[in-house]
């Protein structure tokens, strides 16, 4: 399977940390969740995120915050967007503070206050530090890594913590998972046949509700989120392989040739056989 984008990593494992920079190609990159906070500061050119269905501007050197188990997806507008992007397990909150559980981190650019704003500066130039090391190379620099991105949690969780709203009741908890299920489903099976049918089963829906369930919950309907993934698929192909365009829209999923056109444009604005020209340019 074509990985989404090129990755250089820096595993802090013992802490539970993950620091890497990605290389990403312009374009939608589709729902998605895990359990890890995730923190993103963009290097050289501007995203939309969105999470959990509302969607945010991210510019460049400004940096946002996901919490864990978010549903987000990114939409991103240069070809090659380098990000630094972050990722801290739950279990090393839970070691810091007791009562993390009981906070939600909400550090998104459009929503910053006038107060939170030197703070929210602070904590950017931190993050710049990071790519300076990762420029560097100097010695220890890993260590003094480590340093850093703890520095960032500690600001972001006295500056930018909220104390989270009421448990989620248990019906907002059994579709938090229901979609998460369907998400993980699709992106394991995408290059097959995906029916309607096929999701409904999976939660054991009938299609009509199933139908209503996905699109009030993810904003699109369950076909167009299918082939949001398998276009998202080809794009990443058409970039790294040589496999003729038909092989690779067949591979991964799309029996409608007039379909796939139409969503391949809409989604990145340009047709499949430019994407393979600026490849060959290169």
């Amino acid at each position: 399977m074509a990985q989404p984008y090129y990755e250089v990593f820096h595993n802090m494992n013992e802490l539970g940390i993950q620091l890497a920079y990605h290389t990403i190609p312009g374009g939608y990159h589709p729902l998605h969740w895990h359990e890890e906070l995730e923190i993103l500061f963009p290097l050289n050119g501007d995203a939309a995120v969105t999470i959990d269905g509302k969607t945010c501007q991210l510019k460049r050197k400004h940096l946002l915050v996901i919490e864990s188990g978010q549903v987000h997806s990114t939409n991103t507008y240069s070809d090659n967007l380098m990000i630094v992007c972050i990722h801290v397990s739950k279990h090393l909150l839970r070691r810091s503070m007791s009562d993390i559980e009981l906070l939600t981190l909400s550090c998104i650019p459009d929503e910053i206050t006038d107060a939170q704003f030197p703070e929210y500066l602070r904590i950017c130039q931190m993050a710049m530090e990071l790519t300076r090391l990762s420029i560097e190379e100097i010695p220890a620099s890993h260590l003094e890594s480590e340093g850093i991105i703890l520095q960032i949690l500690a600001h972001l969780i006295r500056y930018f913590s909220v104390h989270s709203a009421p448990a989620l009741s248990s019906a907002d908890m059994n579709t938090r998972q229901r979609l998460k299920e369907i998400i993980t489903y699709v992106n394991d099976h995408f290059k097959s046949p995906l029916s309607l049918k096929d999701g409904a089963d999976l939660l054991g829906y009938n299609k009509e509700y199933f139908c209503r369930f996905f699109k009030k919950h993810m904003g699109l309907s369950f076909l167009q989120y299918v082939n949001e993934v398998r276009i998202t698929h080809i794009y990443q192909e058409l970039q790294t392989g040589a496999a003729p365009v038909s092989e690779i829209i067949e591979a991964n999923g799309f029996t409608n040739q007039k379909l796939f056109n139409r969503t391949f444009k809409e989604i990145y604005n340009c047709t499949p056989s430019s994407v393979r020209k600026r490849k060959t340019d290169i």
